[in-house]
């Protein structure tokens, strides 16, 4: 069968990169393994003289193969480490292969290897013993997953053979193409926390969007949900029909991160770890051991034996081994080496001369620790020490040779020598598909090392720190190599281990540090390490260590960035009193000596956080906090299990409760604060007494899955208890607490049910599901008396809609629902959707709260955010920052005075509603102007109330705040004498106030349509000002007297002064550019710059012998101000160009566009200089993290400020990236700078001032 059209033209296109990078010598040998190549046509491309000449043979010879050819040759470069290649190839990789060899004896063809080579799925062991049996079991189940999500668990004790059944079962042709087109994706879990399973999930994220196209790639998720939703859209949306292998599960909470409704198999000890998660279940139970023809079978491949010709010891050893695949394998290794001991292993395993150590253990070690003792006491004695060195390495790491080279001291080729030998002697596993190769434990054999060693550990684990230290005496790797990477992950995990406080002390709190494992790692591992060593850095200093966390929380996405960021720029921007800015500001200067640039945050502390108790009562995300009906007391649980209870003003614990066995994922008082309820993923429903803290009543037998939400009635004349659940029908119950069952159950859900609350008057509960909808039943008769369909508001999107919650108004009169990005309000009566509150769509609203005394909602948000509208007007009055990760839960108290949040970051903060209301949601609007007087500077922009603010720059204190206008303010300037300020509206109005005494001196009235842009003269006589109604307005604005300059056909978004306030020169969106006499009115100049096409930017060069204009037709065009003749047109940018600047010698131009880039233009000839670094385009960002936005040059013309979606400094000469600032927000509109070139003021999105300065 000839090779695919589409396979072969993807060969012919990137014919010329396989041809520079491919080493034939290394694929050929895979090539002729799989059978698509010959031993003749591999010596005739051998003889060519050189590797390029080899390579241009072997893709002539693929090119007039098949498609068998062209997979095992894509496999090839998989097994090689190829990666960037096989993904060129991958589009194009045939799916149908010849029917002969669609039917092969085990269904193992060249497109199962590359499906199963490419999701990462284990290779057979060396020595394979086939259990067909079983193979058709779990494939048998797998069919059952063809037509609908669910989950097969393949279970049994350790060693048994779990894993290399998984992934045998896998390896099957048919059961791919029917049921797993989407490809088989294996990740081994093992015994995680949760920040390592969150750099589990990332690695298969970035792993599944590789193979999409680029637009795919996102920013790598930095908490658990995060990733859990990146997961779940991939699998959903992009490999509906792809199996998920997760090998060697150990725990509920972990598997429940994969409760995605996808398809999965595990591996697992625990028969019932699937009783917690939704879908459809099915077993394979995997015996303890081998039966003896199995276990014989094993001896005789490991000794190059006959069934029929073992001796008779063979057997007697498989019965003393239990049928343990992994023992039988030690065993058979050290007969394959010496085959006539077979008696003498048989005494050794029967005398039983090992201790037996692990006792309490399910699994029977008995003959495991025979096998490893006798293994270990035939290595020479030197590799025996060194054999038990491998009792420091992590579960589940891998290691190579170079690292053991540097913890033996000896040469790479003898470490390997030796691994070899381990590796022969079944003492370790080999992982061939990396180059190089690595090496790791299986779990028994590391436990019978930790076992045996457990008095040394202390003392292993320092040689390897010490060791480390010899070797990297002058700083840590950063090759990014497997050894390199070994080396940044595990070494706090060995200073740990081997109590070096101090050293790990040392490591953990510097900057340097945090920037190498970061840069090579990712921000994840950094986080788990404060995680898992808080309690040890506690001890040396706490607040340290919360300092350096937050910093790493705070900017984690930041740190995903490539080019990869300056992190001593971003420590820069950590309060004052922290230990990471203290480090920051040192490094800043020492490096700014030389030459190095630097910028600090001055005003940084008037952008407080306003919570006023900030609580850490958990490990482990919080998912639940509430308030007591006093207000005096909080309760929270979450991930750790457990119940707390503490006090509302000072945070002080009142109570510590072991909950459940699984997380608590909702507690609520009752109405007369007497009890607390809490429910679980361990499906039981238990009742508390506060103040004793002791256990009154367990409901456990009813709900069959996850407890979500709990609530009691709101009075205690007739109390009642509330719960939903994961159950497909029965999943809304009220309990009568005197009573052992339910009182009711309401029907009418059949998916599940997120949350559950009763009316004001108790006479409802509305429940919240997956369904789409909110049902409101009758508390009385437990009947539905109403659905509101929430899904239909989402009619535009086929993607599903689950409703997070409800919350009733004080009057029971609505009912607000939170799903997706949206709060939706409803009327309850008649249903109408009275109200829709959308947000950012790159958030979820994962609940809300209705304040019982008021008209306020609260929103609690994936984006780490809180916000708080007003029902009434339908506006957003305040922000609550603070939280470093999803926010779960809001809630206000009962009298509406204080508000909590608890998140995933595991801190619970109260506020003040009236000082949240009346002060953090006070933000500064883009449009701004910025006065430098000698120290001092000087701010006017509008605030997001639409009061003209100015404002101390240094201090961020308000000097002075207009009323709130009816108007919006559109734009702003000031005057230094006299000193005043302006302020354009939206409906036309210009007003002049006094600076800083804010009396209004004049209204000057004559536009039409809104103001945008104005500014005084130098001597501040005159008042210019330029609107959408396409005239300028020249203002004696003391006397009132007033010219128009009419002309422009369109809006006139800005002008600049010129010839010592003589001129002017205006722009428009109809493509004009006019010069102007100020004193007469007249009109000097006119031009049509860019025909049809809007202006977006113009500058005029300090010379005053050229102004440039840009638009939006894509071109910057260069003009001569005495001629007004197009002298070059400057063409090369992608898109709008929506920026320019002359340098301040008049010989350079530098324009920037909406795709980010920057370029900087000779202007004598109109010639390209060059492009500003292109590098460190984010996958899902333009160059620049959004339009450039405005430019300038330095007095000396070296340096190159630009704004974005931040703000970036640059080498003019070389075009490369010095600096860069990340604002909170984005989408920076203007940058105003000293004249000195050392402070830059700017306003965010989100309304953030930054007054930056260069760290000298």
């Amino acid at each position: 069968m000839a090779l695919e059209e589409g396979a072969r033209s993807c060969l012919l296109r990137f014919r010329h990169r396989l041809e520079q990078d491919i080493k034939p010598s290394y694929l050929m040998d895979h090539m002729v393994s799989d059978g698509v190549l010959t031993g003749d046509e591999e010596e005739r491309i051998r003889t060519q003289p050189t590797r390029k000449d080899q390579a241009v043979a072997l893709l002539e010879l693929l090119l007039r193969k098949d498609n068998r050819a062209y997979i095992s040759f894509y496999n090839a470069m998989i097994k090689e480490a190829y990666n960037d290649l096989a993904n060129l190839l991958h589009h194009d990789l045939p799916r149908v292969l010849p029917e002969a060899h669609l039917h092969s004896s085990d269904c193992c063809t060249p497109y199962v290897q590359a499906v199963l080579s490419e999701g990462g799925v284990p290779q057979r062991p060396v020595v394979f013993v086939s259990r067909p049996e079983l193979v058709n079991r779990v494939r048998e189940k797998l069919y059952r997953l063809q037509k609908e999500p669910g989950w097969v668990t393949v279970f049994g004790m350790a060693g048994s053979g779990k894993s290399i059944l998984a992934a045998e079962a896998a390896r099957h042709h048919r059961l791919i193409e029917e049921c797993f087109p989407g490809g088989i994706h294996w990740l081994s879990i093992g015994q995680l926390d949760k920040p390592d399973l969150l750099v589990k999930i990332q690695s298969l994220c970035f792993r599944l969007e590789q193979s999409l196209d680029s637009q795919s790639l996102h920013r790598t998720p930095n908490t658990l949900d995060e990733a859990k939703e990146r997961l779940r859209f991939l699998m959903l949306r992009r490999y509906p029909r792809a199996l998920l292998i997760l090998d060697d599960i150990w725990d509920i909470s972990v598997l429940k991160a994969f409760d995605l409704q996808c398809r999965i198999l595990l591996t697992t000890r625990n028969r019932s770890l699937t009783d917690s998660v939704s879908g459809a279940k099915h077993q394979v139970e995997v015996e303890s051991g081998l039966d003896e023809k199995k276990g014989l079978e094993i001896l005789a491949l490991y000794t190059d034996n006959k069934l029929h010709g073992l001796p008779e010891e063979a057997r007697s050893i498989v019965r003393e081994c239990k049928g343990s695949p992994l023992v039988m394998s030690l065993i058979g290794a050290l007969l394959r080496e010496k085959p006539n001991r077979w008696s003498y292993y048989l005494r050794q395993l029967q005398q039983k001369q090992f201790k037996r150590i692990r006792k309490s253990s399910s699994y029977d070690y008995d003959a495991l620790d025979q096998a490893m003792a006798a293994s270990i006491e035939v290595l020479p004695d030197d590799h025996r020490e060194l054999y038990k060195d491998l009792t420091v390495l992590e579960k589940d790491s891998k290691v190579p040779a170079k690292v053991l080279s540097v913890l033996w001291d000896l040469e790479p080729e003898e470490v390997e020598d030796i691994l070899e030998e381990f590796v022969n002697k079944s003492l370790l596993f080999v992982d061939s598909h990396n180059k190089p190769y690595l090496y790791y434990l299986h779990d028994l054999q590391l436990d019978f090392l930790v076992e045996q060693n457990r008095t040394q550990l202390e003392s292993l684990h320092n040689k390897v720190v010490h060791q480390y230290q010899q070797h990297y005496r002058d700083g840590p790797p950063t090759s990014g190599d497997e050894e390199c990477l070994y080396w940044i992950r595990f070494l706090t995990h060995h200073m740990a281990k081997a109590n070096l406080i101090q050293e790990l002390y040392s490591l953990m709190f510097s900057l340097d540090w945090i920037s190498t494992k970061a840069q090579l790692m990712g921000p994840a591992y950094l986080i788990n390490d404060y995680m898992e060593y808080g309690p040890v850095l506690d001890k040396e200093n706490c607040e340290v260590r919360s300092q350096f966390q937050e910093f790493l929380s705070l900017n984690g996405h930041q740190l995903e960035q490539r080019p990869f960021p300056d992190v001593v720029q971003l420590a820069l921007s950590q309060p004052h009193t922290s230990e990471v800015y203290r480090q920051a500001l040192l490094q800043a200067r020492d490096r700014a000596r030389a030459g190095k640039l630097y910028f600090e945050w001055l005003n940084k502390s008037s952008v407080e956080s306003l919570s006023r108790l900030v609580i850490h009562p958990h490990q482990g995300s919080i998912y639940a906090a509430c308030f007591s009906q006093d207000g005096a007391k909080v309760a929270s649980s979450g991930a750790s299990k457990t119940l707390k209870v503490f006090k509302s003003t000072s945070g002080e614990k009142l109570a510590e409760i072991q909950a459940h066995d699984d997380e608590v994922l909702c507690c609520a008082f009752s109405p007369d604060d007497r009890l607390l309820a809490t429910c679980s993923s361990d499906r039981k429903v238990k009742v508390w007494n506060v103040e004793r803290a002791m256990l009154l009543r367990v409901f456990e037998e009813e709900h069959e899955e996850q407890v979500n939400h709990c609530q009691f009635t709101n009075t205690t004349q007739r109390l009642l208890l509330a719960t939903c659940s994961n159950d497909n029908f029965l999943n809304v119950k009220l309990w009568n607490l005197n009573k052992p069952s339910s009182q009711n159950t309401m029907f009418g859900h059949f998916m599940p049910v997120n949350h559950c609350c009763f009316s004001p008057d108790d006479t409802y509960v509305s429940t919240s599901s997956n369904d789409g909808t909110v049902k409101l039943f009758q508390v009385s008769s437990a009947n539905e008396w109403k659905t509101i369909s929430v899904r239909d508001a989402f009619a535009e999107s086929d993607e599903e809609v689950l409703v997070k919650c409800s919350t009733w108004t004080a009057d029971g009169k609505r009912i607000i629902c939170a799903a997706r990005n949206a709060a939706l309000v409803f009327d309850v009566e008649t249903s109408e959707m009275l109200l829709e509150i959308r947000t950012n769509r790159l958030s979820t609203v994962q609940y809300c709260h209705a304040c019982p005394t008021s008209n306020l909602l609260a929103l609690a948000f994936s984006n780490y955010a809180v916000e708080l509208w007003d029902l009434e007007a339908n506006k957003k009055m305040a922000d609550c920052s603070g939280h470093l990760s999803w926010v779960q839960r809001v809630q206000f108290s009962a009298d509406g005075s204080q508000l909590l949040s608890c998140s995933d970051d595991q801190t619970v903060r109260l506020w003040e509603t009236k000082k949240v209301h009346t002060s953090s949601a006070v933000c500064l609007k883009r449009d701004s102007d910025v006065l430098f007087n000698e120290e001092a500077i000087v701010v006017s922009a509008a605030d997001n109330c639409n009061r003209l603010q100015v404002r101390d720059g240094r201090t961020g204190s308000v000097l002075f705040q207009s009323e709130e206008k009816s108007s919006r303010i559109r734009c702003t300037c000031m005057c230094r004498r006299p000193p005043a300020v302006a302020l354009g509206q939206e409906d036309g109005t210009v007003q002049v106030l006094e600076v800083p005494s804010g009396k209004l001196l004049c209204t000057l009235l004559g536009h039409t349509k809104t103001v945008l842009h104005c500014r005084f003269s130098q001597n501040g006589q005159t008042l210019i000002t330029s609107s959408e109604d396409t005239t300028l307005r020249v203002w004696r604005w003391q006397s009132g007297e007033c010219k128009v300059l009419q002309g422009h056909k369109e809006q006139v978004r800005r002008f600049c002064l010129l010839a010592a306030d003589a001129r002017l020169l205006s722009w428009s969106f109809d493509g004009t550019v006019m010069m102007w006499d100020l004193e007469s009115g007249e009109k000097l100049q006119d031009i049509e710059a860019h025909r049809g096409a809007a202006i977006l930017s113009c500058d005029l060069s300090p010379d005053a012998s050229f102004f440039a204009t840009t638009s939006a037709d894509m071109t910057a065009k260069l003009w001569h101000c005495e001629s007004w003749q197009c002298v070059h047109t400057l063409s090369g940018h992608q898109d709008c160009v929506r920026s320019c600047r002359f340098s301040w010698d008049s010989r350079r131009l530098a324009t920037g566009d909406d795709n980010g880039e920057i370029r900087l233009w000779r202007v004598k000839d109109g010639s390209l200089l060059r492009i500003c670094s292109r590098e460190g385009k984010d996958g899902m960002d333009s160059l620049h993290g959004g339009w450039v936005t405005d430019l300038h040059f330095s007095p000396d013309d070296s340096l190159l400020v630009s704004t974005g979606g931040y703000i970036k400094w640059w080498d003019v000469d070389k075009g490369e990236a010095l600096q860069t600032f990340f604002p909170t927000g984005t989408a920076l509109k203007r940058i105003h700078v000293s004249a000195d070139f050392s402070t830059f003021v700017t306003i965010d999105s989100v309304g953030i001032l930054y007054i930056l300065q260069r760290v000298l």
